[in-house]
């Protein structure tokens, strides 16, 4: 047998590498395409909670995008008190596989590509979704992915406004200094605000990625502007049932995650009927590969709800290794 080599990046190669937020989002909407077009595999994920006194869980995510020759499996850990112990509430790995024979391709820290993929569907689910003039950025949630979901959108909508709200003030004072200063444009503003109504009122986008530790309707639907874009992507549902009410269209990442299992911000709006096929819109991917209509007036009330695809971290994954590639970043192991 002639030898295997597997490419590792760990979190250092990763920031070495310093994707662009133009090369992350395109990244992520190659794959949203290909799903869209019916060049993907998307298995449900899978959950392993070793024990609910650790308050956490892994998820596992599986796929195959056919464009980039490459299946994936991700694991990653979400576990809500690990702050408690200075450590992110996610820790991940991506594997890459040849798709024709199952030999491992590839090894990497899945931590930031985890945040920076689910940024990037937060955003280009906004650009699709969203009023082209939105201005007024609602975001509830300080967690890792929150952080890239404010710099991706901002980086596609230049925000007048950006308002942050999170439970613990510490997080979401230190969340709106780091995009204070990161963002770094003259006037920006970024507001840590103390409530969910003051965060959420008025906004043209509103993200919800809170972290509950079980349901509860914090996010009132009389809150939500006529015209706005919401985006839920919360693992305990922060809603109301009526929020599903209000809405002109709902949007999915995959309905096949979204519509069973046991977590997700609209996990109740399926249970009762609230949300089905039948009232679904779309997919993301359709949207994004040209077959389904986005956003069609401004006065549409729009709701997107994303789970997190295995696609989308195949796809930034593989464009980090082609990076890589080219900068030298990296390391070869010996597998067999």
């Amino acid at each position: 047998m002639k030898p295997i080599y597997i490419d590792y990046l760990n979190a250092l190669d990763i920031d070495a590498l310093a994707m662009t937020d133009g090369e992350i989002i395109a990244a992520v909407e190659a794959g949203l395409v290909a799903q869209g077009k019916g060049q993907t595999v998307v298995e449900p994920r899978v959950h392993l909670e070793p024990d609910p006194s650790f308050h956490g869980h892994f998820n596992v995510l599986r796929g195959y995008v056919a464009p980039l020759d490459t299946a994936g499996v991700k694991i990653v850990g979400d576990y809500v008190d690990n702050y408690l112990h200075g450590l992110p509430s996610e820790f991940g790995i991506l594997n890459l596989f040849d798709p024709r024979t199952g030999a491992p391709r590839a090894i990497l820290d899945a931590t930031v590509i985890t945040d920076m993929r689910t940024g990037a569907v937060t955003a280009i689910g906004a650009r699709h979704l969203a009023r082209k003039n939105s201005k007024v950025l609602a975001h509830i949630g300080a967690r890792g992915t929150a952080y890239w979901n404010v710099r991706l959108l901002d980086y596609l909508f230049d925000f007048d406004e950006i308002r942050v709200h999170s439970r613990r003030p510490e997080s979401r004072d230190g969340f709106a200094a780091r995009l204070s200063a990161d963002l770094g444009k003259t006037g920006k503003t970024v507001t840590a605000v103390a409530d969910w109504k003051s965060c959420i009122e008025g906004a043209d986008i509103v993200v919800e990625a809170s972290r509950l530790p079980e349901p509860q309707p914090l996010l009132k639907t009389e809150w939500i502007k006529p015209g706005a874009l919401v985006v839920l992507y919360g693992t305990m549902s922060a809603v109301e049932l009526s929020l599903t009410d209000i809405m002109q269209k709902i949007v999915v990442d995959d309905w096949g995650q979204c519509k069973g299992g046991k977590f997700g911000s609209l996990r109740a709006h399926v249970e009762t009927g609230r949300l089905s096929e039948k009232t679904l819109h779309a997919e993301l991917g359709q949207i994004a590969a040209g077959l389904k209509a986005g956003r069609e007036s401004d006065a549409e009330t729009i709701l997107f709800w994303h789970r997190g695809l295995s696609l989308s971290d195949i796809a930034l994954g593989k464009a980090m290794l082609a990076k890589a590639q080219v900068q030298g970043i990296g390391q070869r192991l010996r597998f067999a």
